[in-house]
């Protein structure tokens, strides 16, 4: 525990436990949300293959997580941490454009 708070740079054991919070909401909720919206898209699992079925299930996992991660972080306070996670983390996938420094003069 005291070497993942010193990587994530937090003090608090209390803010420790509701990052580890905000990351099982997010993950469950997601993989939640998911099923839904692939039914809606037409996508059922006694349709298409589960070669199929379950990569596209993780494609579409990824961007609700992200947005999750964001919402749920804000609610319970620790927006800051979670925005700086979700940075690194599309920086490491080629989506660090998104947040680059420089002014487009």
């Amino acid at each position: 525990m005291s070497s993942l708070k010193k990587k994530w740079n937090i003090t608090s054991n209390f803010q420790f436990v509701l990052i580890l919070i905000v990351f099982a909401v997010t993950g469950s909720t997601s993989a939640y949300i998911a099923k839904p919206i692939l039914s809606f898209l037409g996508i059922n699992k006694s349709d298409f293959s589960a070669w199929l079925y379950y990569p596209l299930y993780i494609i579409l996992i990824f961007p609700i997580y992200q947005v999750l991660l964001l919402f749920f972080g804000t609610i319970f306070g620790q927006f800051k941490f979670f925005f700086e996670i979700e940075k690194k983390f599309l920086s490491r996938v080629g989506l660090g454009f998104l947040f680059s420094k420089k002014s487009s003069k």
